[in-house]
C-alpha cells in the first residue's frame, strides 16, 4: 500500500516537472530578443504611417489653396492655406446636410437588413437536413456567375416593384448578396458543430432560439466581417441613385451622389470656364476633389472601431467542448 502511494506521488511529481518544462520550453519559444522587438516595433509603426500618411495628405491639400497647388504641386507643407473647397460645400449645405442624413440611414437600414438576410439565409443552407439545401445553393450561385443586366433590372424595380423615387430602391438590391451568403453558408459549415444544435433541439429549443443564443455568439467574427463589407458598399453606393432617383426628388439623394454631382460640375465649369467668361483657376477643382475624399471618409473611418471590438469578443465566446 505505502508501495502504491510512493508510486502515485513519483507519478504526480513527474507530471508537474513535465509540465513545467513544457511550459519553459513555450516561454522561451514565444520570448523576443530586445533587438528583433525594436526592429518589429520599427516595422509596425512604418505600416501605420503608410496607411495613415495618405489620410493626413487629403487633408492637408483639401486646406491649400488652389494658385498654391497650381505653383508648387502638392506639398505636405503648403505655401498658402485656404478654405474655399470647404466654402463651396458649406454653399450647399442644405443638400449636402441633408443627403448625408440619407447616407446614414440608408447604410444603418441597410446593413443590418443584409446582414439578417445573409446571416439566416446561410444558416439554414448550412444545415444537412434541410431537404431544399442543394436546390437554393445552386439558385443562389448562378446570379454570382450571370446578372441580368442593367436594363432588366431597371424595368423589374420600377415597372413591376414600383421602387422608383424611393428609399427602397437604394437598400434592397444590395441586402442580399449571393457572395456574401456563400461566406456565411460555409462559415456555418466550418465552424457550428453538429453536436451544439444537437443539444439545443434536446433541452426543447426552437430553431430561432438555436441560431440566436447558440450559433450567433460563436459567428460574430464573420457576421462582423459581412456588417463591414454592407456598411462601405452603402456608404459608397451612388451608382443606384444616378438611375433610379430622379432630380425632382433630391431629398432622396445619397451623399455620395451628391459629392459626385459636384466634382462634375466643377469639372463642367473648368473645362467651359472660356465659353462663360470665369477665370479656371478660380475654380478649387483640386482642393474640392480632396475636401470630397474627406468628407466622404472620415464618417465612416469611425465605424471600423466599432466593428473591431466585435472581431476580438467574437473569438473568445462560444467554445465548445468535447
Amino acid at each position: 500500500m505505502a508501495r502504491k502511494k510512493e508510486d502515485e506521488v513519483y507519478n504526480e511529481l513527474d507530471v508537474k516537472k513535465n509540465a513545467s518544462n513544457v511550459s519553459d520550453g513555450m516561454l522561451r519559444f514565444n520570448r523576443v530578443s530586445p533587438l528583433n522587438n525594436v526592429l518589429y516595433s520599427l516595422l509596425f509603426i512604418l505600416i501605420a504611417l503608410i496607411c495613415v500618411l495618405p489620410v493626413i495628405f487629403v487633408i492637408i491639400i483639401s486646406f491649400t489653396a488652389e494658385s498654391s497647388i497650381g505653383l508648387y504641386g502638392y506639398s505636405f507643407f503648403p505655401k498658402q492655406l485656404s478654405t474655399s473647397a470647404y466654402s463651396y460645400v458649406w454653399n450647399m449645405r442644405s443638400l449636402v446636410g441633408r443627403s448625408f442624413v440619407n447616407s446614414i440611414g440608408i447604410t444603418l437600414v441597410g446593413t443590418v437588413l443584409g446582414v439578417i438576410l445573409t446571416s439566416t439565409m446561410g444558416y439554414a443552407l448550412s444545415r444537412r437536413t434541410y431537404k431544399l439545401r442543394g436546390f437554393f445553393t445552386y439558385f443562389i450561385f448562378i446570379p454570382m456567375l450571370f446578372h441580368g443586366g442593367v436594363l432588366s433590372s431597371y424595368v423589374v424595380n420600377t415597372q413591376l416593384l414600383g421602387l422608383k423615387d424611393t428609399y427602397l430602391i437604394l437598400i434592397l438590391p444590395m441586402a442580399c448578396s449571393s457572395f456574401y451568403i456563400i461566406i456565411m453558408r460555409t462559415f456555418f459549415t466550418t465552424t457550428v458543430p453538429d453536436e451544439m444544435i444537437e443539444s439545443g433541439k434536446i433541452d426543447g429549443a426552437s430553431q430561432l432560439r438555436i441560431f440566436v443564443q447558440l450559433v450567433l455568439p460563436i459567428c460574430l467574427p464573420a457576421i462582423a466581417t459581412i456588417a463591414l463589407f454592407l456598411t462601405f458598399a452603402y456608404w459608397n453606393e451612388w451608382y443606384l441613385a444616378s438611375i433610379y432617383i430622379s432630380s425632382k426628388r433630391a431629398d432622396l439623394f445619397p451623399l455620395q451622389y451628391v459629392l459626385v454631382s459636384i466634382e462634375q460640375k466643377i469639372q463642367f465649369l473648368i473645362n467651359n470656364a472660356s465659353n462663360i467668361g470665369a477665370d479656371a483657376q478660380d475654380v478649387p477643382s483640386e482642393t474640392m476633389r480632396m475636401a470630397i475624399v474627406v468628407i466622404a471618409v472620415i464618417p465612416i473611418m469611425f465605424s471600423y472601431p466599432f466593428f473591431q471590438k466585435y472581431y476580438i469578443s467574437g473569438l473568445t465566446v462560444g467554445a465548445v467542448k468535447g
